[in-house]
């Protein structure tokens, strides 16, 4: 959870986390689908479905227990080098450096490295220097204080180096030029995208909830029927032949959709994407007859039953507009 999260987000998911997947098995046994819902906020939904697979690598081949051994440890699912060392220095107290966004940032800053550390041969220098630093005595402790330095000390603008303990052989600080450091990388555009979405409700309340994609952005998670805005087409437009679309495939009749409402526009940014969502509501007058079994990537979601969907913040923030 801490790989893209910040720790005051985290806390409450790890402990409601913890709650529902206590242990390697009960986290194995999970359906995908719930292990999403206890994840859903957190973004980078990747994560989760690795934590997933991964616990149901180790309970097959490891019996449920985490390994010690790196190389075993490494080839569990969503596990690399970084994770390894993270988890063997801090359960088990093994020497293994550890390079975090934290931690790049202090070397960085103290040995003054030269090169964006998303280029493999910055990546290196700074494995190597992670690993020459961390003593033999208590190197769990020693990796997590050096993340805790980045948060809390050596911030990315405006560091505290008047209360910094390794202010003596900081080689940025004596060069007058620790902010500059990492240096930076190449800078991903962000894409800009316009959607519409249809918040088809029936009169006890339940609104019409899709599975999205099992490949792309968000696979699998569940949003309400959306398209995205083609350059020139109206929303308003899309959003109906959306709502048409609901009618002929989900076993509605025509007459039973009132026209279509607009409630506003919802946004959210993804690391390189942006959403722009013009959510638009309708009112199907009864429910379909055909069972909902049939439709298992479709489901009639009453408010009360979000919490046991993945369901993403920006499809929350859609449906709540």
């Amino acid at each position: 959870m801490l790989q893209q999260t910040r720790v005051s987000v985290v806390i409450p998911y790890y402990e409601r986390f913890l709650g529902r997947f206590p242990t390697v098995h009960a986290l194995a046994a999970a359906e995908e689908d719930d292990v999403l819902a206890a994840w859903s906020g957190l973004g980078f939904y990747r994560r989760a479905r690795n934590l997933h697979a991964g616990a149901r690598q180790m309970e097959q081949d490891h019996g449920g227990e985490v390994p010690r051994d790196p190389a075993e440890l490494g080839a569990i699912k969503g596990i690399g080098r970084y994770t390894v060392g993270a988890i063997l220095s801090a359960a088990f107290d093994m020497r293994l450096p550890i390079l975090d966004g934290n931690v790049i940032r202090v070397l960085s800053r103290l040995f003054r490295v030269d090169g964006p550390p998303d280029r493999a041969a910055t990546q290196k220098v700074l494995w190597g220097l992670a690993e020459d630093v961390l003593p033999t005595h208590r190197p769990g402790d020693f990796n997590q204080a050096l993340m805790d330095l980045g948060a809390t000390v050596c911030k990315p603008s405006g560091p505290i180096c008047a209360a910094c303990p390794l202010s003596d052989v900081c080689e940025g600080l004596a060069a007058e030029d620790a902010e500059s450091f990492p240096r930076p990388g190449r800078k991903q555009k962000v894409r800009f995208v316009e959607r519409v979405a249809v918040r088809l409700r029936l009169p006890d309340g339940r609104i019409l909830l899709e599975r999205r994609p099992a490949r792309g952005l968000l696979p699998n998670l569940w949003e309400m029927p959306a398209a995205e805005v083609s350059e020139g087409e109206a929303p308003g437009g899309l959003a109906r032949a959306v709502c048409a679309r609901l009618v002929r495939s989900h076993g509605l009749a025509a007459d039973l959709v009132d026209d279509l409402v607009p409630c506003g526009v919802a946004e959210h940014r993804f690391s390189h994407r942006h959403w722009t969502t013009h959510v638009f509501e309708a009112q199907a007058l009864a429910a379909p007859a055909a069972p909902e079994s049939s439709k298992p990537e479709r489901r009639w979601v009453a408010i009360s039953e979000f919490e046991d969907l993945g369901l993403p913040t920006a499809s929350r923030k859609a449906i709540e507009l």
